[in-house]
């Protein structure tokens, strides 16, 4: 245990934000889950346990992924893609449908739902932080940069929307954040945008899910002419965060955790709300904002393009979900079905979310790397001892 700690590499506040994030997704599932366990038929702490092992698994990933050179992942980034759009289409043919939503498959013999999302997510960040680092001399090149990257961008988007629309704008927003910092012309920028509103327009009037979008915008802006069943889930937990006031219930003395569906993913924020109070939602979204504080300082001191574009593309991913999810609980927003990276009881996407962390973490490890090179003295090669002093090497 002693040498992995020494090993560990990278920004220590976001390995503690991880640490923190875990320790309060492990009590407020515990508090949360005694009704999935009802329902399946088993006991609370044999679903804590999974969700236990889910998280030492995802802390594992992130171990591994931060010690990989992050420039690995340059090299893995159109692999990636190749996977990801086929397994996408087989996700909406195949995929087990899931509260009316084709957005996982199984993996065999394992019994856990992969959703394919989360991969997407990752394969696509990287690949544009790839392209877009690589193309930097001819950028505004249409036929060499614009398109591939436009194509991208759009494909993997209406796959995604399809079957999870929420998931494919936020993906789609970070996609538009990372071309303009990617130096993307302005004008081939609103023409990327443009082809994805026509696109979220068709998903939203004539895909297989347009009823359901439709419904959970008309339940958000009009609540008042919402039937009780529509609007069951935001009631809910606006009564869970009325009734918590300042300080709370207290640890596993939520009442709303047996009314909410989805207490212990999509709206586990108005459990923990409920329990600790406003103090402990307001402690939640501090820790969301140091993350992203954290992660803003390792992009502007990242060397290369990639690197800078990676750890953007990924930061960003992670706390607009994060947002997006607190912002639905209470009531800023329509029912999503976003979990809240790290904190939520998600299964796969606790393993693909300490990826994403990893791989900051990797970004950050080699920002560190470069400083103690640029500060260690040149060393004379006609002697072993001998130092040129006022010599310094460059990365």
């Amino acid at each position: 245990m002693h040498r992995i700690l020494n090993n560990t590499k990278g920004d220590r506040w976001i390995w503690l934000i991880v640490i923190l994030l875990s320790v309060i997704s492990l009590l407020a599932v515990y508090s949360s889950v005694a009704t999935l366990a009802f329902k399946q038929g088993k006991g609370v702490e044999i679903l804590l346990m999974k969700h236990v092992f889910m998280i030492l698994g995802g802390i594992a990933l992130m171990y591994i992924s931060h010690k990989l050179d992050y420039r690995y992942y340059a090299g893995i980034s159109k692999v990636m893609m190749i996977i990801t759009i086929p397994l996408l289409l087989y996700t909406l043919v195949f995929g087990n449908h899931i509260n009316s939503a084709s957005r996982w498959i199984a993996i065999p013999g394992t019994g856990l739902s992969f959703q394919t999302s989360d991969l997407a997510k990752l394969a696509l960040i990287t690949y544009l932080a790839r392209t877009l680092s690589r193309k930097q001399e001819n950028i505004k090149d249409v036929k060499e940069s614009f398109l591939p990257i436009m194509g991208a961008v759009c494909l993997v988007f209406i796959l995604i929307a399809l079957a999870n629309l929420s998931t494919a704008l936020m993906l789609f927003g970070v996609s538009i954040l990372l071309l303009i910092i990617g130096r993307i012309s302005i004008r081939q920028i609103a023409i990327t945008c443009g082809a994805g509103l026509i696109l979220l327009l068709g998903v939203i009037f004539l895909g297989p899910r347009r009823h359901t979008y439709v419904s959970r915008v008309n339940v958000f802006l009009h609540p008042e002419l919402a039937r009780a069943d529509k609007s069951f889930q935001s009631d809910h937990a606006k009564i869970a965060i009325a009734t918590g006031g300042i300080f709370g219930k207290g640890p596993g003395n939520s009442t709303e955790r047996n009314y909410l569906p989805e207490s212990y993913s999509d709206e586990i924020y108005a459990i923990i709300i409920e329990e600790y109070g406003l103090i402990g939602g307001l402690a939640v979204v501090g820790i969301y904002l140091f993350l992203l504080y954290r992660c803003i300082k390792i992009v502007t001191k990242a060397p290369k393009a990639f690197g800078a574009l990676l750890a953007c593309g990924l930061s960003f991913s992670l706390t607009i979900q994060a947002f997006a999810n607190m912002a639905v609980a209470v009531g800023l927003g329509p029912v999503t079905g976003v979990p809240l990276p790290l904190v939520s009881m998600g299964g796969t996407s606790i393993l693909f979310t300490s990826i994403a962390f990893g791989i900051i973490l990797s970004v950050s490890k080699d920002i560190e790397e470069g400083k103690k090179e640029k500060s260690e003295p040149k060393r004379d090669n006609t002697g072993p001892n001998k130092i040129i002093v006022g010599e310094i090497r460059t990365a």
